[in-house]
């Protein structure tokens, strides 16, 4: 049975997070907020551990996992070589949702790394991680806590529907903030180059360290050791089959709800009036707002049962880049 712990705060709660400490530096697995969505974590230096990780959630041993550490001091050991711009990324972006790739010291196991001369770290900036990532002592190997392809989990219930007793302790802080996973920065070669929109954009990543390299990153071959989580084109993908419409989004619902099939509706900005059959959900016209609900509102959708999904594609612009990039995951191509 998981152990679940409802924590209003890291200080009133401060046993359970003792709690999970202990079972992280034992082998075990803890699900747990961040700014992003709910991680699943286990002891990123054992192994054993790591690969539990893996068995609960059904991921391909070549999709790596980010490391979570509690200060900039514990990821400088974790990397081989730690250049000018990560000093500069790290003193501005962390805490928060920036995964940084840089070349990897021995002692990050290769399940972590899928076997890549690289790892992902980052300092998370939610109260819950932060706390149990000093009580704990060790990093965190930590991908979101859901079976892998689905949807990323907001909540702590959509973690327990996801992976029941996999877990050995939840901490249920509440929504995540954020919504989306971490934008991810390859850093361990000559260009630094973007593996994984997030919530931070490219814009603020160049104007510290200069140009990146943008160009959208898709595995060519899905059986092969990727350098960062997101990389397959399948990915955080709902039940439903999902369509995402630039334009004409209203009437592609028409004409589904007329051929009798169960639809769900993400409608952006424009006419939303409901449509008998259909459920829908009118999404904000604020990216990081549509972001902090996107995962939710599909959730939702799962979970009412319908078949198809449609979705009003928000504008092709910078700031809405993450969002367009997991719904495109998430559709069927």
């Amino acid at each position: 049975m998981t152990e679940v712990y409802r924590i209003h705060s890291p200080q009133s709660d401060n046993s359970a997070i003792l709690r999970a400490a202990e079972t992280l530096r034992r082998g075990g697995l803890v699900a747990f907020p961040t700014e992003t969505v709910y991680g699943l974590g286990a002891n990123a230096l054992d192994a054993a551990a790591v690969s539990r990780i893996f068995a609960a959630k059904g991921r391909p041993t070549i999709n790596p996992l980010i490391v979570h550490v509690a200060r900039v001091e514990k990821a400088r050991e974790l990397a081989s070589e730690w250049p000018e711009a990560a000093e500069r990324l790290a003193e501005r972006f962390w805490p928060g949702p920036l995964t940084l790739v840089l070349p990897k010291r021995r002692i990050v196991p290769e399940i972590v790394a899928a076997g890549a001369a690289t790892v992902g770290l980052r300092i998370p900036a939610h109260p819950v991680a932060r706390a149990l990532l000093e009580a704990a002592e060790v990093p965190v190997a930590a991908p979101s806590a859901n079976r892998s392809n689905e949807i990323s989990p907001t909540t702590a219930e959509h973690v327990r529907k996801s992976l029941g007793d996999a877990v050995s302790v939840l901490l249920d802080g509440g929504p995540t903030p954020g919504g989306l996973e971490s934008t991810v920065l390859d850093l361990s070669s000559d260009r630094p180059r973007l593996l994984r929109p997030g919530l931070i954009a490219p814009a603020e990543i160049e104007a510290l360290i200069g140009p990146i390299d943008r160009a959208p990153t898709v595995a060519r071959d899905s059986h092969q050791p990727q350098r960062s989580p997101g990389q397959l084109p399948r990915h955080y993908a709902p039940r439903a089959a999902m369509e995402c419409r630039a334009i004409a989004g209203r009437a592609r619902v028409e004409q589904l709800a007329h051929e009798g099939i169960r639809v769900g509706w993400l409608a952006l900005g424009g006419d939303d009036r409901p449509i008998p059959g259909v459920t829908t959900i009118a999404m904000p016209t604020s990216s990081a707002d549509y972001a902090a609900q996107l995962y939710s509102a599909l959730h939702m959708l799962d979970d009412v049962g319908v078949e198809r999904i449609i979705v009003d594609l928000p504008p092709d612009t910078d700031e809405w880049l993450a969002i367009r990039d997991r719904l495109w995951r998430g559709s069927v191509q």
